[in-house]
């Protein structure tokens, strides 16, 4: 099969979607060297080697003009072929299938907030993934759902034969582990100005990662731990007024309290999680949860939501709480900065966890659904 694998996500630093393509990708490229890729703008590509040495593919559009251009493909407009020319399968792994008439295709479903959630995706978001969702599930040849709960969604919602969609976890990749190297932490607190200790969140600053509950329950630690930093790792998404207008009201908008670092990069992410003392993550829904993971195999104690697909990542490696108890979640951060025993043990259950999920897993499960799908002449 001449495989073309869609990294536009990880070219275009996107975030979840990005991480996702890029570690799948490289993870693939170990079992089919073949891998081509696909960019919708080069122009304005990221990726590193190898990925960056991969055969790519564009459409020479920019994301809003290829989401465009995808959509009227499916309304009498001409299909995307002269795009993908002698490709034989193709996935889709941000949630856009362009209509191919000469290749089959895999569809990774990452979620579907903007059904459960409408009130925290724009207006445009919602319309298009509401128009097109049905259309790209029903197109493709099979669905993988990165978790069970995004499974059952995706069942519940567009009634797919369950036979079409398979469930392939995510993976954490070896540079998330306990940093041995002080000098590497010296130099990643100076970077981003970290505090002596701190809790630590990992997400883009939007409605769907219920950040201003951990800003309500820092607030009321804060007097029982005045030298307690909380940092927040991740740029602006959208619909973010709510999260600054409680930061400021709360009288945390100043570096000594809450610290916020914006995007960080891969380079450091690792790094920086090893700083921290405890890792929360509030998200009122996720179709995987990738941040509580990587920071169980970097050892450090979760604190998670137990909404949608965080339970089947964490498990019992940390400690599960309703997104909304703003007490629930200030009583569980004290006993984690105070119990030694209780941050021990956790740090013990999130390390062996943590090695369940593996890209070379992921890979080998996407890799199994490729042939599945593919003609038997080209498997």
């Amino acid at each position: 099969m001449t495989l073309c694998l869609d990294l536009s996500a990880a070219a275009h630093e996107r975030a979840g979607l990005g991480r996702y393509a890029a570690s799948l990708a490289q993870a693939l490229l170990l079992l089919e060297p073949g891998l081509t890729a696909f960019v919708n703008d080069r122009r304005e590509s990221r990726l590193r080697p190898p990925l960056s040495d991969l055969p790519t593919r564009t459409a020479n559009l920019p994301r809003k003009g290829w989401r465009l251009r995808a959509a009227i493909s499916y309304f009498g407009g001409p299909s995307m072929d002269h795009a993908f020319e002698g490709v034989t399968l193709f996935h889709a792994t941000e949630h856009l299938l362009p209509k191919l008439t000469h290749a089959r295709s895999v569809f990774t479903l990452h979620d579907t907030a903007y059904l459960l959630f409408p009130q925290y995706h724009l207006l445009q978001n919602r319309v298009y993934l509401t128009l097109m969702m049905p259309r790209f599930l029903a197109r493709a040849d099979r669905v993988i759902a990165v978790s069970e709960a995004t499974r059952r969604d995706a069942l519940q919602f567009y009634r797919l034969n369950p036979e079409k969609v398979v469930v392939i976890p995510e993976g954490v990749e070896p540079r998330f582990r306990p940093e041995p190297d002080p000098a590497r932490l010296a130099a990643v607190r100076q970077k981003y100005a970290l505090p002596k200790r701190f809790i630590l969140c990992v997400g883009t600053i939007e409605p769907r990662k219920n950040l201003p509950i951990l800003l309500d329950a820092y607030a009321a630690l804060r007097p029982h731990y005045p030298r307690l930093g909380l940092v927040i790792a991740g740029g602006k998404g959208w619909l973010y007024q709510s999260f600054f207008e409680r930061l400021q009201s709360l009288g945390l908008e100043t570096q000594t309290r809450v610290t916020l670092t914006g995007y960080v990069p891969d380079d450091d992410l690792a790094a920086l999680i090893n700083c921290a003392e405890v890792f929360a993550f509030p998200s009122i829904f996720e179709g995987f949860g990738l941040p509580p993971l990587e920071a169980m195999a970097c050892g450090v104690p979760v604190v998670c939501s137990n909404a949608s697909s965080l339970p089947e990542v964490v498990g019992e490696a940390g400690l599960l709480l309703p997104p909304h108890d703003v007490r629930a979640w200030a009583d569980a951060l004290a006993r984690l900065l105070t119990d030694a025993q209780l941050r021990a043990d956790l740090r013990a259950r999130g390390l062996a966890r943590s090695r369940l999920f593996t890209w070379e897993a992921a890979a080998l499960h996407t890799l199994q659904v490729y042939q599945s799908v593919s003609p038997k002449s080209q498997v």
